[in-house]
This record gives C-alpha cells, sequence and structure tokens, in this order.
C-alpha cells in the first residue's frame, strides 16, 4: 500500500491508491529467464566485473560512472555474452556511434548539463544481437528438453507420498497430477524438470505453500492448508518459474501469458463448446479488522461477527440501507481504520493497533457516527482499489420484510393532468392538424 498521513486539519490525506497485498514483498515482479549461473558480467568501459546475479550492481554502475543505460535488460536471454560483445564494438568505435545521447538539464546553464547514453534496440544492430541470442538460446533449451527426454537415469520420489519413479521424467509428473491433483503443466512443455523439483521441493521443506507462499508451523498444517484451499498448484505470478517453461522462450520479449493469448485469438468460436465445469476464480475478502481473508461471504461474515463483535447484516437491516450505502460504510471503515482513527467518536491515535485496541476497549465497534457524516459521495470509491469485500455485499435494495417501508424513500412524479383542455387547445398538433387539412382542399 501507499500513503501518506499525518494531515493536522483531519482531512483524507491518501495521495495513491492503496492496495491489499496479493503476493510475497520478496517475489519477483518481472519476468526474467536469466538462469543462475557462474558467468561473470563485465563493464563496458573499464575492467569492473560482478556475478551474474549482482547484475544490478553492474547496471548501477554503468549509470553513476559511465553515464550509460541498457534497455529492456530483462528482455536479453544471455547478458554475459551481450556485454562482451559491446566491450568490444566501443573499443573498436566510439559510444556515440551506436547509442542515444540524451541531455539533462538542457534548458539550464551549461555546466550543469550532463550526457547519458541510451543503449537499446531501436539500433538494427543491438536488434540483431539480441535476436541471435534468443535464438540460441531457445535452441539450448529444446536440446536441453531432449536430454531430459531420453534420460533413463532418472530417479526421485514423489513430492506428497512415499511412491518412487525412474526412468522418464513424465510418470512423476503424470502421477502428481492424476494422484495428487498438484499439476505443473504438460511435460512437454517444462524444461530443466530436475531444477523445478528441487525448487519445489525446497519451497515445501521449509513448509511454504506453493500457491499462496504463506509458511506454517508444521508439516501437517501445511498438507491441511493445500487441500482445503485447493492450493495444490504453483503460483502462476510467481516469475521465478519462467525459466522451466519452454513456451517462456520462444519469442523475444513476451511471456507465456501474451504468446497465450495471441493463440487464443485465432481460435475458431466454436457454438458446440461445453462451459458446465467452469469455475470463476473465488473472490478472497479482508476482514474489516485485521488481515484474516475468506473467500466467501459467509466465512468473511461470521470470522468479524464471532472474532470482531461487528455484524454486517444487523447494521444494515437496522439502518435500512441500500447496496450503495453498505458500499459507502465499508469505505468509510476501512479509511478510518487506515487513518488511524475511531470511526465511531472520530478520536485519533498514532497507529491502527492502538485505534483496533481502542474500539474493541470502549465497545465502539457497533458505534456508527450520524449517517450523514458517511453517506457522502466520497466513499462510493474504495479505499483499497482490490477490496473483495466490497464484492460480497448483498445487492438486493429491497428484502420482503421492508419492501412496503422502502417505497416511501422512492418519489414518484405523477403526471400533470390538471389542465387537459388547455393542453388540447394549445397543443402542436392541432396545428399540424389544420396544415394538412387546408392542403388536402
Amino acid at each position: 500500500m501507499a500513503a501518506c498521513d499525518g494531515s493536522k486539519d483531519g482531512q483524507d490525506s491518501i495521495l495513491e491508491p492503496l492496495c491489499f497485498p496479493e503476493q510475497p514483498a520478496d517475489g519477483s515482479s518481472a519476468p526474467s529467464l536469466q538462469r543462475p549461473s557462474t558467468e561473470l558480467l563485465v563493464c563496458l568501459f573499464c575492467s569492473e566485473s560482478v556475478p551474474l546475479k549482482q547484475k544490478d550492481v553492474l547496471l548501477k554502475h554503468l549509470l553513476l560512472q559511465h553515464k550509460l543505460v541498457i534497455a529492456d535488460v530483462k528482455l536479453i536471454a544471455d547478458l554475459p555474452k551481450y556485454m562482451l560483445y559491446w566491450k568490444g564494438r566501443f573499443l573498436e568505435q566510439p559510444v556515440t556511434d551506436f547509442c542515444s545521447v540524451i541531455k539533462t538539464n538542457s534548458t539550464g546553464p551549461l555546466e550543469k548539463q550532463e550526457d547519458y547514453f541510451l543503449l537499446c534496440d531501436v539500433l538494427p544492430e543491438d536488434r540483431i544481437l539480441r535476436e541471435k541470442l534468443q535464438q540460441k538460446r531457445l535452441e539450448e533449451v529444446l536440446e536441453q528438453q531432449q536430454k531430459e527426454r531420453d534420460d533413463s537415469s532418472f530417479h526421485r520420489l514423489c513430492m506428497f507420498c512415499s511412491e518412487e519413479f525412474s526412468g522418464n521424467r513424465s510418470s512423476l509428473l503424470n502421477h502428481m497430477a492424476r494422484e495428487h491433483s498438484f499439476s505443473i503443466g504438460l511435460p512437454d512443455n517444462i524444461v530443466y524438470c530436475d531444477e523445478f523439483l528441487d525448487t519445489l521441493q525446497s519451497k515445501l521443506d521449509n513448509l511454504q505453500c506453493l500457491y499462496c507462499e504463506k509458511t506454517f508451523r508444521d508439516k501437517t498444517t501445511l498438507k491441511d492448508h493445500m487441500r482445503k484451499k485447493s492450493h495444490r498448484r504453483i503460483n502462476a505470478n510467481n516469475h521465478e518459474y519462467d525459466c522451466f517453461y519452454v513456451i517462456n522462450y520462444l519469442e523475444l520479449g513476451k511471456t507465456w501469458e501474451e504468446v497465450q493469448s495471441e493463440d487464443d485469438r485465432e481460435l475458431v468460436d466454436d457454438e458446440d463448446d461445453d462451459w458446465s465445469d467452469w469455475q470463476a476464480h473465488p473472490v478472497s475478502a479482508v476482514c474489516l479488522f485485521c488481515d484474516h481473508q475468506s473467500e466467501t461471504m459467509d466465512q468473511i461474515y461470521t470470522h468479524m461477527k464471532e472474532t470482531h463483535d461487528f455484524d454486517l447484516h444487523k447494521l444494515r437491516v437496522e439502518l435500512n440501507l441500500r447496496f450503495y450505502q453498505q458500499v459507502k460504510l465499508v469505505n468509510f471503515i476501512r479509511r478510518q481504520i487506515h487513518q488511524s482513527r475511531c470511526y465511531g467518536c472520530q478520536e485519533k491515535f498514532e497507529s491502527r493497533a492502538d485505534v483496533l485496541r481502542h474500539i474493541v476497549a470502549e465497545s465502539h465497534v457497533m458505534k456508527l457516527p450520524e449517517m450523514s457524516t458517511w453517506d457522502q459521495p466520497q466513499y462510493y470509491f474504495p479505499t483499497y482499489e482490490n477490496d473483495g469485500l466490497l464484492c460480497t455485499l448483498s445487492d438486493s435494495d429491497n428484502d420482503e420484510s421492508n419492501q412496503g417501508n422502502q417505497g416511501e424513500d422512492i418519489p414518484v412524479i405523477a403526471e400533470d393532468i390538471s389542465n387537459l383542455r388547455a393542453l388540447k387547445q394549445t397543443s402542436v398538433l392541432n396545428q399540424l392538424l389544420k396544415n394538412r387539412s387546408s392542403c388536402t382542399y
């Protein structure tokens, strides 16, 4: 989440959109096919070198010491060879022959202006180099995949049971998919299979769920969690796994999701497609008062009622709340707690934990201010962009028990029938009829 607190006048001071965290902070945010390697990355201009794992250190060195930026580094299939190539070319010709020059502070004094260099695939030579490295990497991957298919020395235990598998790796992958409902994809699309399985086994040994990547206290709890939550699958958003799928090496700069979406657009619509077994991904709703998440409306409501004594159903009935009033109430409570302010008495605290302790101690859980305080247009907008709780609210404005009462709130505008004779005499239709009659004679 991103926000700025501490306004003295009590006004909202959320400067950027807020989001509930969807994955661990240490997860990779950008796809990369650079596999762990002992190769060194060399500077393009000096003798500086670092291991491939520390590529960010060298990129920072290039920027600060040599004022050079390499565009789209994550899309370069073989960064060490890429660096070696351009190091040789820069020895032959000046850098300005290859790079775009970017002048900083161009309107300022001359002594404060600096030239930076951008090396990117706009240059045909750079584009060809990247494509050649990509093609070579693809050939290496396909060769490695073929070796794994032909290798008969494979021997490994299943990650979920004690059954042993020897020979072709596909027998283990098919077993896990069939017997344990754990599928990492088709065997023909997987490469570096041993390393992939080692990575997954390491996570399980560290008591980490393979899908949500949370850590548990023991193996029994982890096993129950993965079974009950249907988390026997890997997290597709974790780009650590990208290098284990052949499809990610097919096209320069495209991930498997982009390649797959292009393939889907080429499919011809089939009217006989059966969608009866399709299941929507469950919405994960977060509690108003803690980090607990539930995938159904009943579960999250029950949790808030039993754990925090907050009954949203009761408030909806007592206050006769329509759908959008519920939305505004939830967004109001979210914002007040985010800003460490009690929504019941508006008292401000130092931290979120302090305000939650106050709400419980003072029994302010079910205490709401005047409706005019929170029934405001500004609370139509979610406090958190991905607030799944808003999707679980009841969208029925009229319950059977109070249809009559709510009907009184709906204004009904009757037709004005007080002077029908005057309307008939002054109607434009009369003039049209007269004109039509005069034309017929």
